[in-house]
């Protein structure tokens, strides 16, 4: 582990990245630092809570409890890293994950009914091969079959339909008249990312997400009601995003920085010796 208590601030984030093997370190990360030299507070080979937060009671504890706010994700272990860790801060959880779970969500019934479209054309070609005729796929008038609908329409529901293109935007009127059901999915993901979108604070958050947990549970979808669960279990760290709209994007900057570090020397050969030069450039 590297610990750097020079480096402490009052806005910190924290998250975990592989080097090498798949091998995890949590990094906690000063946000003033803005990813340059100063950017590490600790770097710790493990994402067990107990081993974290034994080497970051080693920082001054009053410097601790200057700590206002930490940004993360959902990960249970995380949260009780922050709470040992720093008692006097507010957690906020990252908004791209809790959103990430709604996308997930959408991509699961999309890929549903993928599977269903592909079972349908083997099917169909078997049925044709018994028969001695040749078989013909059914297009739809984009060009695309059911299947390659289906396939090709993964990038378009991460995206508000504002930003669709011509051909995107036919392709999703094709697929939500097909399958309404990633369309009343897709619409939940744009409610929940309006929200924190258009909010401009929590207690108007509150409300617009007690209203988005009833359409949940009216539209009966049960990915959604795991997201809704997730939401609920977590519901203070994510409405304190409204404080300061702060994200986690701090640290998954710093983490891209590692990994085109280790692209650049071709992979990490040296543990030791890579987090030297890590320390020595933003430590």
């Amino acid at each position: 582990w590297m610990l750097f208590e020079k480096n402490m601030g009052t806005h910190l984030s924290i998250d975990e990245t592989a080097l090498s093997n798949d091998e995890l370190y949590t990094v906690v990360t000063n946000k003033e630092a803005k990813g340059r030299k100063g950017a590490i507070v600790a770097m710790i080979k493990s994402t067990q809570a107990d081993k974290v937060i034994e080497v970051l009671q080693r920082i001054n504890k009053r410097l601790r409890q200057r700590v206002q706010e930490v940004t993360l994700d959902m990960a249970a272990g995380m949260h009780l890293i922050v709470k040992r860790c720093f008692p006097y801060t507010h957690r906020v959880v990252d908004r791209f994950h809790v959103q990430q779970l709604a996308t997930e969500a959408v991509q699961e019934i999309r890929i549903k009914h993928r599977w269903q479209a592909i079972d349908e054309e083997n099917e169909q070609i078997a049925r044709a091969k018994k028969q001695g005729i040749p078989y013909i796929p059914h297009l739809l008038p984009n060009g695309d079959s059911p299947k390659q609908l289906l396939a090709r329409s993964r990038y378009l529901l991460f995206k508000h339909k504002d930003c669709w293109t011509p051909s995107q935007k036919q392709r999703a009127t094709l697929m939500f008249d097909r399958y309404p059901a990633i369309k009343n999915a897709y619409d939940m993901y744009m409610k929940l990312a309006d929200i924190f979108r258009y909010c401009t604070c929590k207690e108007q958050a509150f409300k617009r997400l007690a209203l988005w947990f009833n359409e949940v549970e009216d539209a009966g979808i049960e990915s959604f009601r795991t997201v809704y669960r997730s939401i609920e279990t977590h519901y203070e760290s994510i409405l304190n995003y409204f404080n300061n709209r702060s994200t986690n994007a701090s640290a998954e900057s710093f983490n891209a920085k590692i990994k085109a570090f280790r692209s650049s020397a071709r992979g990490v050969r040296d543990i030791n010796f890579f987090l030297f030069r890590l320390q020595k450039i933003y430590a």
